[in-house]
């Protein structure tokens, strides 16, 4: 890539859009892994006498459980989707 053409990109609106929207997604993520480790500290905590897979698997499950959303985040009623009446 040229310098003029990574210049263009960066200064135009669409390529600052693109790159705050990169690092908006990287500290999103960076967010949850903080709140990942935060928990896995808060579990050793709990559990002291707990091997390093029961935390994983008590994370898991925190991971998953999702109070006031146990059938996703859609409103309406919950429904099967197979086999479609």
């Amino acid at each position: 890539m040229t310098f003029l053409f990574r210049w263009l990109v960066t200064i135009t609106p669409m390529g600052r859009q693109k790159e705050r929207l990169r690092q908006n997604f990287r500290l999103t993520l960076e967010l949850f892994q903080a709140g990942v480790e935060l928990m896995r500290q808060n579990l050793r905590r709990r559990f002291p006498e707990a091997s390093e897979e029961e935390i994983e698997t008590r994370l898991g499950q925190w991971l998953a459980h999702r109070p006031g959303a146990e059938h996703g985040d859609g409103v309406g009623r919950p429904r099967s989707l197979w086999p479609r009446s």
